[in-house]
């Protein structure tokens, strides 16, 4: 197994997370993948650091022989053997939506939804979308952010699912996003279940409009995206599938 020299070494494995019915005692603890790699784990980790919350992170080498051991076992959460997870003492929330929510609820809900009541609709049905679609722009073009590769014609099922994204980010955009930005003004919660589909049209140069283009460098340039990038540079792991431009 490569080893980290930047975040958590592979002994801190032993501590990742308690058996059912423990807790962590001092604060919230967030377990994420490799930054190179996990789109879901920069979702729950963006989430924490919007909601202006200290929290301690974990990071799982994804598909080593810890990683197994511990998916298979009850200790991350029940029913999932996936990142991200959240403990907050004895409250475990395992979703990087539900972690959305559940900082939302803990911040008083000023962090990351919009004000005005049509716009939060808009954003909540928008990041419900990302989460439950575009499928085939996900498994063909898995998150990666130390690569850059040259432009290659997307597959047809690929362009659909982009053609529906720039749908909805010129639609949020044109009516919600003149006070900043990103897609309803402010950096929030729709910004952070897009964010890891801003590092795929990075790496795999997929082709946008100019407006999107615009909005990819905000998320791309946004501190806590840069902070996230930077982190992942300084990963030792390398997964060879999510190394290549066609990996799935």
């Amino acid at each position: 197994m490569r080893q980290t020299t930047l975040l958590f070494p592979p002994r801190d494995l032993e501590n990742v997370a308690p058996p059912r019915g423990a807790r962590y005692p001092g604060g919230m603890k967030l377990i994420i993948g490799n930054k190179a790699y996990s789109s879901w784990s920069l979702r729950g980790w963006l989430a924490c650091k919007l909601s202006g919350l200290p929290f301690e992170e974990v990071v799982v080498p994804l598909y080593d022989q810890d990683w197994e051991k511990r998916r298979e076992g009850d200790e991350f959460a029940p029913s999932s053997g996936k990142v991200p997870i959240l403990w907050d003492g004895d409250v475990v929330v395992w979703d990087s939506l539900a972690i959305v929510e559940y900082l939302n609820d803990k911040t008083g809900g000023t962090h990351f939804w919009p004000k005005d009541m049509a716009a939060r609709a808009m954003a909540r049905s928008m990041a419900a979308e990302m989460h439950s679609s575009f499928s085939a722009l996900r498994r063909k073009h898995s998150m990666n952010v130390r690569q850059i590769y040259a432009p290659k014609a997307p597959d047809a099922d690929v362009a659909q699912d982009l053609a529906r994204l720039v749908e909805l980010w010129a639609e949020a955009r044109s009516r919600y996003g003149s006070g900043g930005d990103f897609l309803f003004g402010e950096f929030g919660a729709a910004d952070i279940m897009f964010a890891p589909v801003a590092t795929r049209i990075v790496t795999y140069s997929l082709p946008v409009p100019r407006f999107a283009q615009a909005y990819v460098m905000a998320l791309i340039a946004h501190p806590f995206m840069q902070d996230w990038i930077a982190s992942a540079q300084e990963e030792d792991w390398v997964i060879e599938q999510f190394e290549t431009p066609t990996a799935g």
